[in-house]
């Protein structure tokens, strides 16, 4: 048995001795690593954190793989099962390419430095816990490129440099193809970079290419069944059946198997999208042919009333130009009526023209006569008026000498009084002459003046004292009043010292000013919210029960004390915008905390236990039942701090029953014993055991009514007091200034009496100038009037002007008599002749009275004749008006049609007039008339009849919705369209669903085979340890869900079971996953498989058979290489040539030189005595 030794190298800092190489990994702290992804760090080389996989996962597809590609006349393949899986042909040296053959690691994990050789076949690797076994599987994931990820461990190659060293590297070498060298693979790590780049041979890489030269060679280290790191060792278990079919097939089995599998996914996928689609469509195309044969009879309707109205449109033009026509014949017909009865009346007419004619003249006559007799009579009736008017004059002139006589009489009354008024007017003046001739004694108006003047400087002095007190005083009393007010408000300040509310206010005022000034602010502005924002619960929240203040504060953090709490999303917004978005509370922007949640009842979460329960087990109740708050603030206080769930209690309760109680709930509540602060959760993993963290609850600041601040009281008292002095000092200095305003607000009395009686001397000389000045004035006045009464004109010459006139009228009225007597004597001849032009008028008028007679006699059939002719012309007027306007409707009519209607009607108006020249040929000729087919002649009444039968007809069709057809031609297109989308796409599922029989009908009997081997030698190998175990192919109509469950049965008692990640334990789990593993790789297909430390939890008979089928399975001929990661904890286990065993040293003393220590040696000397041991039992 050959053996290697495994050790490690001194540090590279050059100190003699052996060193101990250390297991422990550098995990970066999780908080740097979020840093590092914000701050964006180099990533790690091309594809490192690609799918955990492999490097790449690129499936190539060919036709032979039953792709999608559309083959309409490909012949079908069929799967014929294989009987051994081949991978790459075997080199001389027994290597299979993409084998391992040297690894070689610095600084790496554990490693200062090592480099060791791989067998062909089994390499199983021992040492005991914490040596760096594990280290050589992660050495080969991300040696060939792989992501740390793979490993389940860190998520960063650069924390699986050694600690304390800076720069390290992996480096591989891969068996190469036949015929080629091999691949060395080296990734240089560096612990300050997540970069780490790779190079091939030498020669600088990407991963990408490290990534496509493991995809040739089939390397699989991402696939949990061929590379099974320890830490990924449960998640093989938990693995869901439908990863495994895809992992196993990747591993194992035709190597087409995942290509046709992804192609029926794809396929499978496209089938049933396109199957919807069809089907959708189908059912679009349905409805809409039935809606279209709903609405059917509809169109019908709307095609037979458009034909009716376009009937309707053609009759509205036909009836127009009928009427024309037959209104225009009828025109004619009288037109040649009255030319007869004319004719008639012009025969009579002649025959009575003799008479006519001196009836003529006679009329002549009379009315000259009638002329000459109107005109004497006027001349008669002027004359009348000239008489009349000469009454008047007379009439006018015996007034005047009336009024003439009554103004003589008044002026001799005006002369009297004329005389008395002047003699009053001489007295008056002697009175006033002697009244100002008397000597009146008037005191000197500038002695007065002078005596004002020298009293009001005396006054001066006196009156400036006097304003000079009442500004002091005035001033006094003002700080007077001011001082009240202080002493007012200081008292009122200290009463209210009691109130609880202005006390919460002004201990907020000290715990966060910005909250007091939204607070004030809030409290004067309500009105602009639509309903109240709930004040903090700092100044609304009080507890009912001062002995658990403690326990409620210790449920409210500062900022929950603080909070502001809006019912609506609007008033947030508002207050937010108001509040903590602009200046408007104290000029600059606070920042307070305001809340709102929808109450929904999702949210709602019910307390934990009932209140029954709450008392059975000495709770006082929850935090809500022992505090009061406003309405508004109840979902706030439940929501964001559970009050509803957190009980209080007593320090002596039962804890073991309160958490029993409160962790029934989901999620657990909380609750308060005494002052001890219980939060229950429960684990997320495993049995989700309940956890008790409790802390300390510190006395209540807030939640207490505390008393009085004496220190403040102590100080408003004394600014009181300090008040109350000030406004005595004031009232002193009032009465000071009142004492000494007494002296002089008495001399100023004195002057006040002096200059009343000097104003009095003054205004007695005023009254009397006055008085004098009044007298001189009336003595002006009456001389005035005087000379005016005395300047008027004497009597006499005005009673001669008045007698002149009275003469003067009296002429005028005898000669107004005289005209009178000549126009009477004139107007008696004039009467005379107007008496007989008037007789010979009724003689002559007698004369034509009698002839007009006797010519009316003669002229009654002309008469006759004429009313008739005039009826006649009346008729031919209204005709030919009608026609013209006939013809005017009609000719509207024609030009307002349609162009469809005006070439109905051209044609109708065609076949008419054709049909009038054949019918009138034919009269003329005697010949027959021509057939009336197809010629409309229908009279205005049929045609008018017709109309109100297309109207009748109208009527009774409802009136459709033009949209209506509109939309089922559309929608009848719309369907043709859809019938060959709906061909096209049945067509294209149709060579999908070939495609898919095509690719199942390689890839199903293929997997069956594959899962029928791996079933049966994991069958074999659960029955050789007395458990059993199956594997089943679990078909699904979605190809994506296709599964391989693995069944097993440890105990005679149960049944198969599916492996899962809970249900079995831990050891079950992996002795099922390593036998599954080992079924698969007689079938394995990549170049070498690893398994570390599959053997947790087995019992010694499980691990020592799980061995030995390992060994003898992984030994075979045709069997890959494969590496073995275990402690080795058993004896005596089988032993196969083919396999290598490496052996991991770690430790404090390890031999420098080559030669001691040998493994090798060891172990046979370990062996040969143990034979000699034997012999000498035997």
């Amino acid at each position: 048995m050959s053996t290697v030794t495994v050790k490690a190298e001194k540090r590279a800092n050059g100190h003699a001795g052996t060193t101990r190489a250390k297991g422990k990994q550098a995990v970066q702290d999780e908080d740097e690593e979020e840093q590092q992804e914000q701050e964006g760090e180099a990533p790690e080389a091309d594809g490192e954190q690609g799918d955990e996989a492999g490097p790449s996962r690129k499936r190539v597809r060919s036709n032979t793989m039953g792709d999608a590609r559309e083959v309409e006349e490909e012949e079908e393949e069929k799967y014929v099962p294989r009987q051994k899986i081949e991978t790459m042909a075997r080199d001389k040296d027994g290597y299979i390419p993409g084998s391992i053959m040297r690894i070689q690691v610095k600084n790496f994990v554990t490693y200062d430095f090592t480099e060791f050789t791989l067998g062909p076949y089994l390499n199983m690797i021992i040492g005991p816990n914490g040596t760096g076994k594990s280290t050589i599987a992660c050495a080969i994931c991300l040696g060939l490129g792989w992501p740390a990820s793979t490993l389940g461990r860190a998520s960063d190659v650069n924390t699986f440099i050694k600690l304390g060293t800076e720069e390290g590297y992996i480096e591989i070498e891969l068996k190469g193809p036949s015929g080629k060298k091999n691949l060395v693979i080296r990734r240089i790590l560096k612990a300050s970079s997540k970069f780490s780049p790779f190079t091939l041979n030498g020669k600088g890489v990407t991963a990408k290419e490290i990534a496509a030269q493991m995809a040739a060679l089939n390397v699989q280290v991402g696939n949990l069944c061929t590379f099974l790191p320890q830490d990924k060792v449960s998640s093989f278990a938990h693995m869901s059946p439908q990863d495994l079919l895809k992992e196993t097939q990747r591993a194992a089995g035709d190597t087409n198997l995942t290509d046709w599998h992804q192609t029926l996914i794809d396929q499978g996928g496209e089938l049933k999208k396109t199957a919807d689609t069809i089907q959708a469509e189908a059912d679009q195309l349905q409805q809409m042919k039935d809606r279209n044969d709903a609405i059917e009879r509809d169109v019908e309707r709307y095609k037979e009333r458009k034909r009716i109205e376009q009937e309707m449109k053609l009759l509205e033009v036909c009836i127009p130009v009928q009427t024309y026509l037959e209104t225009r014949d009828r025109y004619n017909e009288v037109r040649a009526k009255k030319k007869i009865i004319s004719d008639r009346c012009k025969v009579l007419k002649d025959k009575n023209a003799p008479a006519h004619q001196f009836q003529k003249d006679l009329e002549q006559k009379v009315l000259r006569l009638e002329r000459e007799r109107d005109d004497c009579k006027k001349g008669v009736q002027a004359t009348f008026r000239k008489i009349n008017n000469k009454v008047n004059d007379i009439e006018k002139c015996e007034t005047a000498c009336e009024e003439w006589e009554t103004k003589l009489e008044s002026l001799d009354r005006e002369e009297k009084a004329r005389a008395n008024k002047i003699n009053n007017i001489k007295s008056t003046l002697e009175k006033l002459r002697a009244e100002l001739a008397k000597d009146v004694k008037i005191e000197s108006d500038d002695t007065v003046n002078n005596e004002l003047r020298d009293l009001r400087t005396e006054r001066q002095s006196v009156t400036e004292r006097k304003n000079q007190f009442d500004s002091n005083k005035n001033i006094a009393i003002q700080q007077y009043n001011h001082l009240r007010q202080q002493r007012d408000a200081k008292q009122h300040e200290i009463n209210k010292l009691g109130d609880v509310d202005v006390r919460k206010m002004y201990n907020l005022k000290k715990y966060s000013q910005e909250t007091a000034d939204a607070v004030e602010w809030l409290r004067k502005n309500q009105d602009k919210f639509e309903k109240p924002i709930i004040e903090p619960a700092y100044l609304t929240v009080n507890v009912t029960d001062k002995n658990l203040a403690s326990q409620v504060e210790a449920c409210f953090n500062r900022n929950s004390q603080l909070t502001f709490v809006a019912q609506s999303k609007e008033d947030y917004n508002t207050f937010n915008r108001l509040v903590n978005d602009s200046t408007v509370v104290t000029g600059h922007r606070i920042r307070v905390t305001a809340w709102f949640r929808p109450e929904l009842d999702h949210m709602k979460v019910p307390p934990p236990m009932s209140q029954e329960e709450l008392r059975s087990l000495g709770f006082a109740g929850y935090v809500l039942d022992c505090i009061t708050y406003p309405e508004g603030m109840r979902w706030f206080l439940e929501c964001d701090l559970s009050a509803h769930r957190i009980a209080i209690g007593p320090s002596n309760l039962n804890v073991e029953a309160a958490s029993r109680a409160v962790t029934r709930a989901d999620p657990p509540a909380n609750f308060i014993n005494g002052m001890t602060f219980n939060q229950v959760t429960r684990s997320r993993y495993g049995k989700r055991l309940t956890q008790n963290t409790t802390r300390s609850i510190m006395q209540a600041r807030t939640f207490v009514q505390s008393a009085v601040d004496p220190e403040m009281k102590t100080r408003l008292e004394g600014e009181l007091r300090t008040l109350h002095q000030l406004m005595a000092e004031a009232e002193e200095g009032i009465k000071s200034i009142q004492a000494q305003m007494v002296e002089v607000e008495e001399e100023d009395a004195r002057f006040d009496m002096l200059y009343q009686g000097l104003m009095e001397r003054k205004n007695k000389i005023l009254e009397a100038h006055k008085a004098r000045q009044q007298m001189k004035s009336r003595e002006e006045q009456g001389k005035k009037e005087l000379r005016r009464l005395q300047g008027q004109a004497s009597a006499d010459e005005e009673r001669n002007k008045i007698k002149q006139r009275l003469e003067d009228e009296a002429k005028n009225a005898l000669r107004h008599a005289k005209e009178y007597r000549n126009l009477v004597s004139t107007v008696s001849t004039e009467q005379q002749k107007n008496s007989r032009l008037s007789l010979e008028y009724i003689q002559l008028h007698a004369n034509l009275i009698a002839l007009r007679e006797l010519c009316q006699i003669k002229d009654a059939g002309y008469q006759k004749a004429y009313a008739r002719l005039t009826q006649v012309v009346k008729i031919v007027e209204r005709y030919k008006t009608e026609a013209h306007e006939a013809l005017k409707a009609s000719r509207v009519a024609i030009d307002s049609a349609e162009e469809e209607i005006q070439h109905l009607h051209n044609e109708r108006s065609e076949r008419q007039n054709e049909y009038k020249e054949a019918l009138k040929q034919a009269e003329e000729n005697g010949t027959e008339p021509p057939s009336k087919e197809g010629v409309d002649l229908r009279t205005l009444d049929e045609l008018e009849e017709e109309m109100e039968t297309q109207r009748t007809k109208l009527e009774l069709i409802h009136s459709t919705n033009p949209g209506v057809m509109e939309e089922y031609e559309k929608r009848k297109r719309d369907i043709e369209v859809l019938e060959r989308t709906l061909e096209t796409k049945r067509a294209a599922a149709a060579r999908i669903e070939k495609t898919i029989n095509r690719a199942r009908q390689n890839w199903e009997p293929a997997l069956r085979a594959l899962v029928e081997a791996i079933g049966e030698k994991f069958s074999k190998a659960f029955d050789s340890i007395g458990c059993a175990g199956e594997i089943r192919v679990s078909p699904h109509e979605d190809y994506d869900k296709w599964a391989i469950d693995i069944l097993v049965k440890f105990r005679d008692e149960e049944k198969l079971q599916l492996l899962t990640g809970q249900r079995q334990s831990g050891g079950e789990r992996s002795l099922t996953t390593i036998l599954y593993l080992m079924s698969l790789t007689e079938q394995a297909r990549a170049p070498f498989s690893l398994v570390d430390e599959i053997n947790q939890g087995m019992d010694q008979r499980a691990e020592r058979l799980v061995h030995n089928n390992m060994v003898r399975v992984t030994c075979q001929d045709d069997a890959g290489q494969y590496f073995l990661i275990t402690p080795k904890l058993l004896p005596d286990l089988q032993y196969h040539p083919r396999m290598k065993v490496l052996c991991v040293n770690n430790g404090e003393w390890l031999p420098e030189e080559t030669g001691l220590g040998n493994m090798k040696g060891m172990i046979e000397g370990f062996v040969a005595r143990s034979r000699m041991v034997g012999g000498q039992n035997d």
